[in-house]
């Protein structure tokens, strides 16, 4: 008997959080929709998937809108049960002072970082009521909690998306579905960082770097509490990341 169907939005590269958390899902025995807006990059993940004994379908979609995410809810639903969905889309790249800042780009990364978030959550929750079960996560950010120079679009954005999850929590919680908010906090191992930082891993402490499959690993965690011990929000971080930032 299937245990189910994860859900994961914001998959890319094969070395990315998404693709990750996707590979995790599948080895705890869900089948997994993998979506992104990118149809090689997923179908990578999923060929990947399947050929380590997983179950995976591609569900290509973008979850700025409600019609980008029309296909992907279609192939949700068809699945079968909805056990939980994994809001991952977003990232850092958006950079521009305020001066120089138009509406049309605060306006994207708004869509993009909080937004789509909504949305998934918001169909994720409609299929999970009738069950009364399910776990919905999102990925947050630090610039969820604060506001640095040449981010203020992205910190907003993830200040929406950290109030949409507390939100989402306080509705759903008590009809038990689980809504945690997951924080990576510090660099993420992989080819958007070496890609930026060539020589990263050299500067860096011994384990300062945050694997992705140890992201994942966090968020099946958090999938898998019992619900008389709920987190709803954690940030993961290595030691030489001090609270002194925040």
């Amino acid at each position: 008997m299937s245990a189910g169907v994860a859900w994961v939005v914001g998959v890319g590269a094969r070395d990315g959080t998404g693709a990750a958390i996707a590979r995790r899902f599948a080895a705890g025995g869900l089948q997994v929709a993998v979506t992104g807006r990118t149809a090689e990059k997923i179908q990578a993940v999923v060929d990947e998937i399947n050929a380590l004994g997983g179950r995976a379908v591609a569900a290509l979609g973008d979850a700025s809108s409600d019609q980008g995410l029309a296909n992907a809810l279609q192939i949700v639903k068809q699945l079968g049960p909805l056990r939980a969905a994994i809001y991952n889309a977003g990232g850092s790249q958006w950079r521009s002072g305020i001066l120089e800042m138009d509406t049309a780009f605060i306006e994207d990364v708004w869509r993009t970082n909080c937004l789509g978030g909504f949305i998934v959550g918001r169909e994720a929750a409609k299929l999970m009521l009738p069950q009364e079960r399910g776990s919905i996560l999102f990925t947050g950010s630090i610039s969820g909690s604060v506001a640095r120079p040449k981010l203020a679009a992205y910190a907003a954005a993830k200040f929406g998306l950290r109030a949409v999850a507390q939100a989402m929590a306080r509705e759903f919680w008590a009809k038990n579905i689980h809504v945690a908010h997951i924080v990576p906090v510090g660099p993420i191992d992989g080819d958007r960082l070496l890609s930026r930082f060539p020589d990263v891993r050299e500067r860096r402490p011994p384990d300062a770097l945050i694997p992705t499959e140890q992201i994942a690993e966090a968020f099946w965690n958090v999938h898998c509490q019992p619900r008389s011990a709920w987190t709803f929000e954690m940030d993961l971080r290595p030691y030489c990341e001090t609270l002194a930032m925040e």
